[in-house]
C-alpha cells in the first residue's frame, strides 16, 4: 500500500462517516426511531469517523504501518458496519459480530503502541 492510496480510501471512509451519519439523522431517522436503535447507529459513526481519521494518520506516517492501517480499516467495515446492519434490521444475532471488528480495531491501538518503540522500518 502506498500512501496517497492509503489517504485516498480513508478520505473516503471519511466522506462515508458523514453521509452515513447525515443519512441517519434525516432518511433513516424514522426507521431507527422504530427499531429503537438510533443510540446503535451514533455509535457505528462515531467509531467508523474517528477510525477514518486514524486511517488518514497511519497512511501519512513514512514509513506507512500497513499492519495498524488494515486493522483499523478491517474494524470500521466489521465493528461499524455489523452496527450499521444491526441498527437498520434489528437482527440481534448481527451484534456478535461486533466484538471481532472492535478486537481489530484494538489491534491498530496496539500495533501503533509497539510501532511506538521502534526504529523506522522496523515496523
Amino acid at each position: 500500500m502506498t500512501n496517497s492510496s492509503g489517504i485516498r480510501i480513508a478520505a473516503a471512509a471519511g466522506f462515508f462517516a458523514v453521509v452515513l451519519g447525515a443519512f441517519g439523522a434525516h432518511a433513516l431517522k424514522a426507521t431507527l426511531a422504530q427499531n429503537g436503535t438510533a443510540a446503535i447507529w451514533e455509535k457505528a459513526v462515531f467509531y467508523h469517523f474517528i477510525h477514518a481519521v486514524m486511517l488518514i494518520v497511519v497512511a501519512g506516517r513514512k514509513p506507512v504501518l500497513a499492519g495498524a492501517w488494515w486493522c483499523f480499516l478491517g474494524g470500521i467495515v466489521i465493528f461499524s458496519g455489523s452496527l450499521y446492519l444491526l441498527a437498520l434490521t434489528n437482527v440481534k444475532w448481527l451484534g456478535a459480530i461486533t466484538p471481532f471488528g472492535g478486537a481489530s480495531l484494538l489491534a491498530g491501538w496496539a500495533w501503533l503502541f509497539w510501532a511506538a518503540g521502534n526504529k523506522p522500518g522496523e515496523n
